[in-house]
């Protein structure tokens, strides 16, 4: 028997887009609503969800670093033995499904056990973060390149060297960045990517609560916070079309960075940051702010001063 064009004991393999509803497929939107068996993400909105149809077992099957979560094979396993069961399965993934989203091993587990399967593609999570960032992600003046690149990897897998991803032409879109990514920074600046180098980090891109933080490549292990998911994208891009987008405004001119007492302790990447911080500073200063409404935020710094990172670092967040 079939509902409206599915096939019981099938498996979708669906891809929900970087948040937004209204960015899902039509065949994702109809496959959601009359799936038996939803098996989804932890970061897959609730509007997409709400999609459903009642009686549905929809189940959050979600993986988040540092918390306790199902195991990849236990996600499999239901997969299966629902499928095995008859029923129309869906398993929602954030994004899309072949894009650092473990559809491979899935697959895998799928073919192994006989069990029909399909894929329906999403919109991934750097489109979705570029086009919230106005971020054009080639451009043929800037970058002809575009490498997407992951700092989540298995404990299986040898750790991958960075160095070798520094390239002026290339715009990276570092998906899930993570609480290292300093380590990745440094490889990268080793590689000779200059530590200015442009950078955006865009939170809960396409979502209501998004968030868009712009920063130079030697800023980002200073960088606040945002929440998950976020995508990294570096490269000239990032600030050319930052520069150009309307709304662009400078929400903190911090102080100039003030020599530390002993350099020594400062390293190459915060040095060249401190420098590059400055001359920013100062361009955009005369750019984007009057002089009247300069002299307010000289006015306001000085009677509420950041705290010591951040009067380091020119970091622009916006909420869009």
């Amino acid at each position: 028997m079939r509902h409206g064009y599915v096939i019981p004991g099938k498996v979708y393999l669906i891809g929900a887009g970087p948040g937004d509803p209204e960015l899902l497929t039509l065949k994702a939107a109809r496959l959601l609503r009359v799936a038996d068996a939803i098996l989804h993400d932890d970061l897959v909105s609730e509007e997409i969800l709400a999609l459903a149809p009642p009686g549905a077992r929809v189940q959050n099957v979600g993986k988040r670093c540092g918390k306790d979560s199902i195991s990849q094979e236990e996600i499999e396993r239901r997969m299966i033995d629902y499928a095995r069961a008859g029923l129309t399965v869906v398993r929602l993934k954030g994004g899309d499904p072949l894009v650092f989203g473990r559809a491979g091993e899935e697959m895998d587990a799928l073919a192994r056990a006989g069990v029909e399967f399909e894929i329906v593609p999403g919109v991934t999570a750097v489109l979705g973060a570029a086009a919230a960032a106005q971020v054009a992600l080639t451009d043929r003046r800037l970058a002809s390149k575009l490498l997407l690149v992951s700092n989540h990897h298995s404990r299986d897998k040898a750790d991958s060297a960075w160095v070798q991803l520094a390239d002026e032409d290339t715009t990276l879109a570092v998906y899930m960045p993570g609480q290292n990514v300093a380590a990745r920074v440094e490889e990268l600046v080793r590689g000779g990517l200059a530590p200015d180098t442009p950078c955006a980090v865009i939170s809960c891109a396409t979502r209501r609560e998004q968030k868009v933080a712009r920063m130079t490549l030697g800023e980002v292990a200073l960088a606040p916070t945002l929440g998950a998911p976020a995508l990294l994208v570096i490269g000239a891009v990032a600030a050319e079309r930052a520069m150009a987008a309307p709304d662009w405004a400078v929400e903190k001119i911090a102080a100039k960075a003030k020599p530390e007492a002993d350099a020594e302790d400062k390293s190459e990447i915060a040095l060249a940051s401190a420098a590059a911080f400055e001359s920013r500073a100062e361009m955009l200063f005369a750019e984007e702010i009057s002089g009247e409404v300069a002299g307010d935020v000289a006015e306001e710094s000085a009677e509420n001063p950041f705290d010591a990172k951040a009067a380091e670092r020119n970091i622009s967040i916006s909420e869009s």
